[in-house]
């Protein structure tokens, strides 16, 4: 597997809430990752608009390849990964027009509504596949037309997250295929931008760049980065950069059909298929479909994941109560069971802020009884969590016939075990869990296939499966757990 001299990779893995640079070493049978640099990331609310701050990202980007080049000058490459559906706008000269507007920016709101009394809901999704979130780019560029149509007027090229960070570094202008996907502008059956959701919504079609695969070299730096690193000389590639495309890349399934579960401040539960799901059960059940590598798909759903965690843990600091991650699982599990329950997923809780207010209202509202502690907000969201993922694996095996009789769970929410060991129980089937760093790994994993390091995919899952460890949760309490599903799955039809 591979060749015996060492070969080495960056990887820069951008998180809705946080940022890193791995380096990746590899030796033929075995893929070492070390952290060179981790930084904070979050929106920046500037006049009642929420950005995101891609010039200080980029900067931080740029001090981890310095710290990476002192330390080893035999860097091959590099790639980047990120969250989806953001994108900046650059002028004829290059320029960006604005900072990126972050997805959960209030400009969005309604716009779906809006939209769907002109527009058959039903032909956007056969046309890409993709489930309906407000956030998606589609419904951020009716909101910029809305609101500034002469941005969009005066723009020259659209570039996703890390595709514009790609831009910065080598001046390349394109659109990585997993993270175009997530547009729901981009017809998964032709392959291409889907030229009837263009003109049918009027944007300039001159603004989509070029799709390409992941693994495209897109050469080395521009001198002028080059030159700022110490002559730091990479090639850049376009990896999977949607993080979840690149996360699934590195889940070390042993066979083809499996579940995963890659969980940080979002959760995407799904599996992998070689060809998008288009049926009308899809549609109704609000499933995606977006691309992954070696031209699979993605066959899953979002679920808020661990953003309610974090709002209530930023919450609950903002007024003097610093808790650390160990003293929320403690208070956690030390909370009575089965109390009451939230939809992860319902659109009161997008927003930051006021997290309690929102958690108080809902249960009201259901007629439940509403938490009394800290504690006892944090059992009822990380029980509403785990029985969210059951619902949707249940209807995940409804979608594809398959029984998928293990989930791998990735991602940074692995470090909670309480959260494994509860997934586990309420989706009655053994949780494997790991890797913690699963799209950085991902990320290096494409890098190495493109440089000829690996030959394919399961190759590649197979080295990660060798390299680090993955510890099996199983399922207990079968019938208290089955028992809150139910009391839980009628809440969802309720709502």
């Amino acid at each position: 597997m591979g060749s015996k001299a060492a070969w080495r990779g960056l990887a820069i893995d951008l998180g809705a809430s946080s940022g890193r640079v791995l380096s990746g070493r590899f030796y033929g049978s075995r893929l070492c990752i070390n952290e060179v640099h981790r930084f904070e990331n979050g929106p920046v609310n500037v006049q009642e608009t929420l950005y995101w701050d891609i010039l200080k990202l980029f900067q931080e980007v740029k001090y981890g390849l310095g710290l990476a080049s002192r330390t080893d000058r035999e860097i091959h490459s590099l790639g980047i990964d990120s969250w989806a559906v953001d994108y900046g706008l650059l002028d004829r000269n290059g320029q960006l027009l604005s900072y990126p507007v972050h997805y959960r920016d209030h400009r969005t709101e309604g716009i779906m509504e809006d939209i769907f009394d002109k527009v058959n809901r039903d032909d956007v999704f056969y046309e890409t596949g993709i489930q309906f979130l407000s956030f998606n780019t589609i419904f951020q560029l009716l909101a910029e037309k809305n609101i500034n149509n002469d941005r969009l007027v005066q723009a020259d090229k659209l570039l996703m997250i890390p595709d514009l960070l790609h831009y910065f570094l080598t001046n390349e202008k394109v659109t990585e295929f997993t993270n175009a996907t997530t547009t729901q502008i981009f017809n998964p059956t032709e392959g291409a931008w889907s030229r009837k959701l263009i003109e049918q919504f009027d944007f300039p079609e001159h603004i989509f760049p070029s799709i390409v695969q992941p693994g495209t070299n897109l050469g080395k730096m521009m001198p002028s980065v080059s030159d700022e690193l110490g002559g730091m000389d990479l090639d850049v590639i376009a990896v999977a950069s949607h993080d979840t495309g690149s996360a699934v890349a590195a889940v070390p399934a042993a066979s083809q059909k499996f579940a995963y579960l890659s969980c940080g401040t979002w959760s995407l539960l799904g599996t992998e298929v070689n060809k998008p799901v288009l049926t009308e059960r899809a549609l109704a059940l609000n499933f995606t479909n977006e691309g992954g590598a070696e031209g699979t798909f993605r066959l899953l759903k979002n679920v808020m994941g661990l953003w309610l965690l974090q709002e209530l843990k930023r919450e609950w600091e903002r007024l003097g109560h610093s808790l650390s991650w160990t003293e929320i699982t403690k208070m956690t599990e030390a909370s009575a069971p089965f109390i009451s329950y939230v939809d992860p997923d319902d659109p009161l809780f997008l927003a930051p802020g006021d997290m309690t207010s929102r958690i108080r209202n809902y249960c009201l509202k259901t007629g439940q009884s509403v938490p009394e502690s800290n504690g006892a907000f944090l059992r009822c969201v990380t029980e509403s969590l785990v029985l969210k993922y059951r619902w949707v694996l249940e209807r995940l095996e409804e979608l594809t016939g398959d029984k998928l009789e293990v989930l791998h769970m990735v991602g940074g929410g692995i470090q909670n075990e309480l959260l494994c060991q509860w997934t586990a129980n309420a989706c009655g089937r053994p949780v494997l869990a790991g890797p913690i760093e699963a799209s950085g790994i991902g990320n290096l994993m494409i890098q190495m296939i493109a440089a000829g390091e690996l030959s394919s995919l399961a190759e590649g899952r197979q080295l990660i499966k060798q390299s680090f460890p993955v510890k099996t949760y199983y399922p207990k309490d079968k019938e208290k757990w089955d028992e809150a599903y139910a009391t839980f799955e009628g809440l969802i039809r309720q709502i």
